[in-house]
């Protein structure tokens, strides 16, 4: 918790003040000029300025603006200066005290306005979150052996303040595993706060990951906090974090270090209280070899590695993961849709380079050429349909081959793309696992099954 700064020129009030805060268990540092205060300010940032509205070195109304952009002030006044109570809230104070001040007021409006100010920053986080993950897709959908091994790790971890490495493909979601270990954490309650480090240049990225103090750079008229304090006793989630240059590298390591950190153009180390997760589609460990990455941070990184399995090698979730996407445009539409057999198969057989991803596109391709229609069907899977039927011609044969050479090869095909698996190829096939089991005994094809 950063500390409650007190204002006030009267040593006995100032005392008072300072021991009553102390009593609500929060941190204090206590000034009675504001020459005290600006070298305090060059050092250190509250949580909250409690300030007679005149000191002997100058009135607060001159140093209003600066200190409300570093957080909630609190405005001491003698009764008859109300009127100047009132001018200071409506420059940016949140609350005022008229002097002498009861015990009991001064708890309520002090927890009134800590308590205003969280909710404050946790809204505007809460907007700019929901507007970065509209149209989210789903990962924790599914009953393979890959993904409860993803989920168990998460159960491991999630109550530690370990820093987790989550590694795998684009497209196999790898942040709703790092939603899933905030959810699952003692932070659920505070902001799980995303960053992209693949989307902003070098110094646009270090501003917003650290915040800026006005005049660090040519349009930077006032000071903006980070998203390292978004996250305050949450979590931050830093995806494809092997983009990020060397520089930055360099200084989030010591965040990970120390737990402080600097704002852009700042010279005060601030507490950085936020768990790090971190994903990458990349070879840190190679990366950090050839020196494209910091072998430090990589270190720094990866206690707790998690990898997230491409969705081919999770087939037998395909059919969960579709009537999902289904039943969120169902919910808005009222249409009940279902997906015929070939289809699932078609979708089931495809490789899905871009994973749960490009899944979830197909998906919605579909529902749209399905035009309202309760039947998703293989000709509204587009260029799935046709990469199956192509695939289904490379069967190649020196003569006339007979239905059952046809079925035998086919079969073969099948259980060595699957490694074996017979429920993925019955899946594929449209029969039960017993049929496909008979199957490959007919034809002799247990060495490929095995």
């Amino acid at each position: 918790m950063k500390d409650v700064l007190i204002i006030e020129d009267d040593a006995v009030l100032n005392r008072f003040l300072s021991k009553h805060v102390r009593e609500m268990h929060l941190e204090v540092s206590s000034f009675q000029s504001w020459g005290a205060v600006d070298a305090y300010l060059r050092e250190q940032e509250p949580a909250l300025i409690v300030s007679d509205i005149r000191l002997p070195d100058g009135e607060l109304a001159q140093r209003l603006p600066q200190l409300v952009e570093l957080c909630p002030v609190i405005v001491l006044t003698a009764y008859g200066s109300i009127r100047s109570a009132v001018d200071a809230m409506k420059a940016g104070a949140s609350e005022y005290l008229t002097k002498p001040v009861s015990p009991e007021e001064l708890t309520l409006v002090i927890r009134k306005v800590l308590e205003a100010s969280k909710l404050r920053l946790d809204h505007q986080y809460c907007k700019r979150r929901l507007k970065a993950t509209e149209g989210c897709f789903s990962y924790m959908i599914g009953e393979s052996s890959a993904l409860r091994e993803v989920q168990n790790m998460v159960e491991a971890v999630a109550t530690s303040d370990m820093t987790v490495l989550i590694q795998g493909e684009s497209g196999t979601g790898k942040e709703l595993v790092a939603r899933a270990l905030h959810d699952a954490s003692n932070r659920a309650a505070r902001n799980f706060v995303a960053v992209d480090c693949c989307t902003l240049q070098e110094t646009l990225f270090e501003s917003e990951l650290f915040g800026h103090e006005r005049g660090a750079f040519t349009g930077a008229d006032k000071q903006k906090k980070g998203l390292i304090e978004a996250a305050e006793g949450g979590t931050l989630f830093l995806d494809e974090i092997g983009e990020i240059a060397l520089p930055i590298q360099a200084k989030l390591l010591r965040v990970l270090e120390t737990g402080t950190f600097r704002r852009l153009g700042g010279v005060k180390d601030l507490k950085a209280d936020a768990r790090i997760v971190a994903a990458t589609n990349r070879d840190l460990e190679a990366m950090s070899g050839a020196g494209d990455f910091r072998s430090d941070l990589y270190f720094r990184l990866s206690p707790f590695v998690i990898t997230t399995p491409p969705l081919r090698d999770r087939r037998e979730d395909i059919p969960h993961l579709v009537h999902h996407f289904l039943e969120r445009h169902d919910f808005s539409s009222r249409i009940n849709r279902k997906v015929t057999q070939a289809a699932m198969r078609t979708l089931t057989a495809h490789d899905w380079p871009g994973n749960i991803r490009e899944l979830k596109n197909a998906v919605e391709r579909a529902v749209i050429l399905s035009r309202g229609k309760p039947r998703i069907g293989v000709e509204h899977l587009g260029f799935l349909h046709r990469r199956g039927s192509e695939a289904c011609m490379r069967l190649e044969f020196d003569h006339d081959p007979s239905l059952e050479e046809i079925e035998s090869r086919y079969l073969e095909q099948q259980l060595r793309k699957f490694a074996g698996h017979r429920s993925q190829v019955a899946q594929v096939l449209g029969i039960s696992e017993r049929n496909v089991y008979r199957l490959i005994k007919r034809y002799g094809l247990t060495e490929v099954a095995g």
